[in-house]
């Protein structure tokens, strides 16, 4: 036994004489707004040019969550946003060196996005990845870039003792398989060992204050995209995660406005790559037909399969959806029998060039075969898009477009060699994004691995979007790794999906030799999955054996290559006659509760200030002693922030308030604000201003 492996072992068995004080920790938590630009700005997720955002239903948050048993310090981050770039990554990490000197780094720091579909891109640094959003937009990095670092100082003072416990509940009715067809590729004997075809678990850490038990915060991980929000939607939203984030929130901090208590809630990505909300399941929505069940197609054409469910509507399914995983949330928080988590906090990260990699396999006849990662390529079925959000034109997942024209464009313009062909076969390739460095990369090569113990739970941070059987794969091998190294038997391993940097999908071999979607954006190849488990159990081992290993290639930087065809905000105008903050239309003098009221105003554009901590609306009531009490914001569920130009030309613009009133809500006198800056022609001088509607009860 390895003086590692003896030291953990004397630290557990000594930490169960000595009880539960022996198993504090400091922990922080904290929050804090990350919205982008809300409107003019594409949104990042299913790369449609025409989903352009117009307004707000649900603020951006990035929440953090530190921890520390007195030799070391650890860090989770999980933001409301559709993936952790590296360059984000890089931004936040420089920015705490300077206030902290060393003690965060890319070690000890994990960054995860939700992977909600709902928020303005442009931040990815990646060609590829920002090419749908019309480049790079500063705003949206910065505004990821500030929000998660002050999220990070809210943490990081905020530390208090603090003790950890790891809760299992099962929700059966949250989640589907969108690519059923892929999954039964995999070995039969694999799928046997599993009841469903998607992860039914949903795993919390809750943590309480050690001195009074008093919940200080907790993370909740299941399984399944944030797409109940389709890509006809415009409002930037957290879609179902982050809705059930704040529900949590709100049902420990009570009646504080959004994003302002102590007690910080979060739903995080995990392994949701072939896992959708959708759960009605895919129709033709054309005729009422099942779709094809191979392709996803309805008469041959991928964009009239579409997924729904399981309300009526995208946004009665995000609600239902949040509620379903709250409702396990809080049956888990409150039922007080979770098992303790003990033991000491440990990390481990290294950078890895993917197409580099060779590892040894075993085949299925027992021989063996060296395989290496491929240079990054997507492949037809990629272009399709998925049952939560269809591609264009006439590309189909599991098989090739019968149209010549899309080779020979790729042919053209960016052609695979013949050693990619090999490398990614069967893929047919569309894009050989890792050929194109013109102007500057379109996808990375050199990925960010990461693992974070603290006590008996690991947290895997990834570079993407597992599969089902991906993630299950590579959780069981990081476990075994563990304990074969002297960790704990009962070490609980969780996939922290789209962290540090984003690679798109890492499907199973099997899977891959499908070339549905998930396979099609395997970026280095076949046996992704293969070299990613050589990767990680290699950091498990030296993570155990209390080993350094060698920080690996630094991922290029070409900050000052970026381009964007965003055009900047030049000016905004008041209509002849109006002033910005004028209400153009009033909401009537009388509204019951269950009925939407709404109030327009005349508005300068969102991006010019996106209002971080404040709001660009808000409902008032009108109290006993005649104050205004603010009862709802932006980052309500109950509310709307919709923009638009109306003259592009004059400059104008529309602001259009939206509160749907609560069945419960209390009768009384009520008004509607909204809150923005204008920009002045010639100087750029930027000017806040307001509005306010006439008063109206609320019976």
């Amino acid at each position: 036994m390895t003086g590692r492996v003896l030291w953990y072992s004397v630290f557990l068995l000594f930490g169960a004489f000595v009880g539960f004080l022996d198993a504090t920790y400091q922990i922080g938590v904290g929050i804090s707004d990350c919205t982008g630009p809300s409107a003019g700005i594409t949104f990042m997720g299913y790369a449609k040019l025409s989903q352009v955002g117009c307004g707000i239903h649900l603020r951006q948050f990035a929440r953090a969550f530190i921890f520390d048993d007195g030799n070391s310090r650890a860090a989770y981050v999980t933001v409301d946003t559709c993936m952790i770039p590296h360059g984000v990554k890089k931004e936040v990490i420089s920015r705490l060196k300077k206030k902290f000197g060393d003690t965060y780094g890319f070690n000890n720091v994990i960054l995860s996005g939700t992977h909600t579909h709902s928020t303005p891109g442009g931040f990815m640094m990646d060609l590829m990845y920002d090419f749908p959003d019309k480049g790079f937009v500063s705003e949206s990095f910065m505004a990821l870039s500030d929000g998660i670092t002050q999220a990070f100082l809210n943490a990081h003072n905020n530390m208090v003792e603090g003790r950890i416990f790891l809760s299992v509940g099962e929700v059966l009715n949250a989640n589907i398989n969108r690519s059923p067809y892929s999954y039964l590729n995999n070995p039969e004997e694999e799928r046997a060992r599993y009841k469903y075809n998607t992860d039914k678990d949903l795993v919390q850490l809750k943590f309480v204050r050690a001195s009074d038990n008093v919940p200080i915060g907790a993370i909740n991980w299941f399984a399944v995209h944030p797409t109940s929000m389709n890509n006809t939607n415009c409002l930037v939203t957290s879609d179902n995660v982050g809705y059930a984030s704040l529900q949590l929130e709100q049902y420990i901090n009570g009646g504080t406005i959004m994003g302002k208590g102590p007690f910080v809630g979060a739903f995080a990505s995990t392994n949701l790559g072939d896992v959708s909300p959708n759960i009605k399941g895919p129709k033709c929505i054309d005729t009422g037909d099942d779709c094809d069940f191979k392709t996803s197609t309805c008469n041959g054409s991928a964009k009239y399969c579409i997924a729904s469910g399981p309300g009526d509507n995208m946004v009665e399914s995000t609600k239902i959806i949040a509620e379903r995983l709250v409702t396990k949330a809080k049956e888990l928080f409150d039922n007080n029998k979770g098992e303790e988590v003990v033991g000491p906090i440990k990390y481990i990260h290294r950078f890895v060039d993917m197409p580099k990699q060779e590892i040894t396999i075993k085949l299925a006849n027992g021989t063996e075969k060296v395989v290496t990662g491929c240079s990054p390529a997507m492949g037809q079925g990629f272009a399709a898009g998925t049952t939560d959000g269809p591609g264009d034109f006439d590309f189909r997942q599991a098989s090739r477009s019968d149209n010549p024209i899309w080779n020979y464009i790729r042919d053209l313009i960016f052609p695979p060699t013949e050693e990619d062909k090999a490398c990614h076969s069967p893929k047919d390739i569309l894009i050989a994004s890792g050929r194109i460095k013109v102007p500057y990369q379109w996808q990375p090569e050199i990925v960010s691995t990461q693992l974070v113990m603290i006590g008996n739970v690991i947290l895997a941070a990834v570079p993407g979007e597992f599969t089902t059987m991906s993630g299950r794969r590579l959780r069981e091998s990081i476990k075994n790794a563990i304990i074969e190294n002297g960790g704990p038997k009962n070490t609980r391993v969780v996939i922290t999906g789209l962290s540090n940097v984003y690679t798109s999908y890492i499907a199973t071999f099997e899977e891959y030799q499908v070339q549905r979607y998930e396979g099609a954006s395997t970026i280095f190849g076949p046996h992704s999955l293969e070299i990613y488990q050589n990767v990680y159990t290699g950091l498990a081992e030296a993570l155990l054996k209390d080993e350094d290993l060698p920080i690996g290639p630094i991922p290029p930087d070409f900050t000052s290559k970026l381009i964007s065809f965003n055009l900047p905000v030049v000016f905004d105008a008041a209509p002849e006659g109006k002033h910005f903050g004028d209400c153009v239309q009033e909401p009537p003098s009388e509204v019951a509760r269950g009925q939407t009221v709404t109030a327009k105003f005349i508005a300068g554009h969102p991006r010019n200030n996106m209002m971080h901590g404040k709001t660009f609306m808000a409902v008032e009531k009108l109290m006993p002693n005649n104050s205004w009490k603010v009862v709802y914001n932006d980052a309500n569920w109950e509310t709307r922030f919709k923009w638009k130009k109306t003259c592009v030309l004059k400059g104008t613009s529309e602001a259009t308030i939206e509160w749907d009133i609560p069945e419960d809500q209390e009768p009384g006198t009520y008004r509607l604000r909204h809150f923005g800056n204008h920009k002045i022609i010639l100087v750029g001088l930027v000017l806040p201003y307001s509005g306010t509607s006439d008063s109206f009860t609320v019976v």
